[in-house]
């Protein structure tokens, strides 16, 4: 079995190391730090902790103020809440004038489980990435987001970074690099390219070794930046393999496979198949079992594959 981490974990760790070497950083939270792991930097920077209460307009609110003068935030919640609740804060108090806050939302996704679809965000990233001037971050496993907290209080701007509850498989190790912009090819492929993010991302890879010992040459792209985009990576993938597949915890309307299909449309029109929730709520459940009903697996993406591999043979 591979090490598991869930990627709001990783966060909290990358929280206390970032405080021991920046006292600009400062960390709000919704009256849930310990469900967003914030609590560790709450017991080792007391000072710079702000437990606003079930209030997230004023938390981003007061991380707007904190960030104009001079501090760097991270304001954390659960993403259906933070992007939901806030959404005029963080869209005129944030975005507007572009200051330097860091929306570290864990809880996304379907993943949530028993919590039910009240508390499952399907559609955070379609709107965080509809706000000009917001950056928005989803990554794969407990090292990139580390790599991507460290990033996003160095990046001068807003940026929304989009974490998980589930424990997820451990992929890269202290060589790999994240970089906002960039997208990382982490196979190579000829028939088919998966484009994925978050817990989709380890999937991919297992798809891409079944498809492999089957003869298909499957591609694997992790994309943890939706916006912004590395369209050179993305266009040059598709142009090689000509049929393109994304996956991604989210609704597949504007979020990942939106982005995708907005960049191939103009630059590579190829075939695509989009894996994602298909336009509907989630519902109370255990994690796994609500990834096999809304088709976040291994089979899935699999299957996905066959799909848009036979549309490129029709085009032929």
């Amino acid at each position: 079995m591979a090490e598991k981490e869930a990627t709001r974990n990783a966060y909290g760790k990358a929280l206390v190391s970032l405080g021991a070497e920046n006292p600009d950083i400062v960390v709000l939270d919704a009256d849930l730090s310990k469900s967003t792991k914030t609590v560790d930097f709450a017991k080792k920077y007391p000072q710079r902790f702000f437990n606003m209460g079930v209030a997230e307009q004023n938390l981003m609110g007061t991380a707007a103020g904190l960030a104009a003068a001079g501090k760097i935030p991270f304001a954390s919640t659960f993403a259906i809440f933070a992007t939901g609740r806030a959404f005029e804060q963080i869209r005129n108090s944030i975005a507007y004038p572009q200051l330097n806050v860091k929306i570290a939302a864990t809880h996304a996704g379907i993943t949530v489980g028993e919590d039910g679809g009240s508390h499952q965000a399907v559609e955070d990233i379609a709107v965080m990435r509809a706000v000009p001037n917001m950056t928005v971050l989803v990554p794969a496993d407990g090292e990139e987001t580390r790599q991507v907290i460290r990033a996003a209080a160095s990046y001068q701007g807003p940026v929304y970074i989009r974490m998980g509850r589930l424990d997820v498989p451990l992929l890269f190790d202290g060589n790999y690099r994240f970089e906002i912009g960039k997208a990382n090819i982490l196979r190579e492929g000829t028939d088919a390219a998966i484009m994925a993010n978050g817990i989709m991302v380890a999937m991919a890879l297992e798809a891409a070794e079944e498809l492999a010992q089957a003869g298909i040459s499957v591609g694997v792209v992790n994309v943890a930046s939706v916006k912004p985009l590395d369209i050179e990576t993305i266009v040059r993938t598709a142009q090689q393999t000509k049929a393109v597949v994304s996956a991604e915890e989210h609704n597949i309307m504007g979020g990942l496979g939106g982005a995708l299909a907005e960049v191939l449309a103009e630059n590579a029109p190829v075939p695509m198949v989009r894996v994602g929730i298909k336009d509907t709520f989630g519902e109370s459940g255990r994690p796994q079992e609500l990834l096999e009903k809304y088709g976040l697996t291994r089979d899935a993406l699999i299957a996905a594959v066959h799909e848009v591999i036979a549309k490129k043979k029709n085009q032929d």
